[in-house]
C-alpha cells in the first residue's frame, strides 16, 4: 500500500501540482482513509520526499534504458529530446509550488541525486569529445550547466508559451540549438540528420503516470 500511495501522489502532483494536492484528495482517489496514509507518512512533506525519489528514479531509469552505441552527441541530444517530452505534460505548479513551499526538501533531494545525473551527463558529453563529435575546447560543467538552465527555461517556465511550439519544436529551438554550437562538423552533421529523422517521425506522445 505504501508503494500505491507514493505512486498515485506522483501522478497527482505532476498533473495539477503540490499545492493543489491534500491528503484528502489523496485518500478520495484511492478510496482509503487518512489514518492508512498517516500509518506510513507522518505528514505531506514526508510523502512528497517519497514522492521527488520515485519521480527522480523513474526519469534516471529512462536514461538507462536509452539505446547504447549512439554517437554520443546524438545520444546527448535523444536525452533532452525525451526529457522534454515528458516534463512538457507536466503542471508548472508542480516545479513551482516545490520551489516555492518546500525550498528546504527540493535541496536536500537534489543534493543526494543531482551528482549522480550529473555524473552520467558529463560522461556523455566527455565520450562525444573523446568520438571527435563535440568540440575539444568546451568546458564539460559548464556546457552541462548551459543545456539545464535552457530545459528549465523551455519546460519549467512559460517564457516559451506565446510561441505555441509542439515539445519537439521547443526542444530544437531552445536546448537543441545549444547542442547544435558543442558540436564538431562532424557531429553536427550527425546532430542535424538526427533532428531531421525526428521531425519526420511520428510524434509519440509519453503519458504521465
Amino acid at each position: 500500500m505504501k508503494d500505491e500511495i507514493v505512486q498515485a501522489s506522483l501522478n497527482l502532483c505532476l498533473q495539477y501540482g503540490i499545492r493543489q494536492i491534500s491528503i484528502q484528495k489523496l485518500v478520495e482517489s484511492l478510496t482509503i482513509s487518512t489514518k492508512t496514509v498517516y500509518k506510513y507518512f507522518k505528514n505531506k512533506e514526508e510523502l512528497l520526499e517519497a514522492v521527488l525519489y520515485r519521480y527522480h528514479g523513474e526519469q534516471y531509469q529512462l536514461l538507462e534504458n536509452l539505446p547504447a552505441g549512439k554517437n554520443a552527441a546524438i545520444l546527448f541530444f535523444s536525452i533532452w529530446q525525451l526529457a522534454t517530452q515528458q516534463q512538457y505534460q507536466i503542471n508548472k505548479g508542480f516545479y513551482e509550488d516545490l520551489h516555492d513551499y518546500y525550498p528546504e526538501l527540493e535541496q536536500n533531494v537534489n543534493a543526494v541525486i543531482g551528482p549522480k545525473f550529473e555524473q552520467f551527463f558529463l560522461s556523455i558529453i566527455h565520450q562525444a569529445m573523446d568520438e571527435g563529435a563535440f568540440r575539444a575546447d568546451i568546458l564539460p560543467e559548464v556546457a552541462l550547466q548551459s543545456v539545464l538552465v535552457l530545459h528549465q527555461a523551455a519546460v519549467r517556465t512559460e517564457v516559451f508559451n506565446r510561441f505555441g511550439l509542439s515539445a519537439q519544436a521547443l526542444m530544437v529551438h531552445t536546448t537543441g540549438q545549444y547542442i547544435r554550437s558543442l558540436c564538431t562538423s562532424t557531429g553536427l552533421q550527425a546532430v542535424d540528420e538526427h533532428i531531421q529523422a525526428s521531425l519526420a517521425a511520428p510524434v509519440t506522445v509519453m503519458t504521465i503516470g
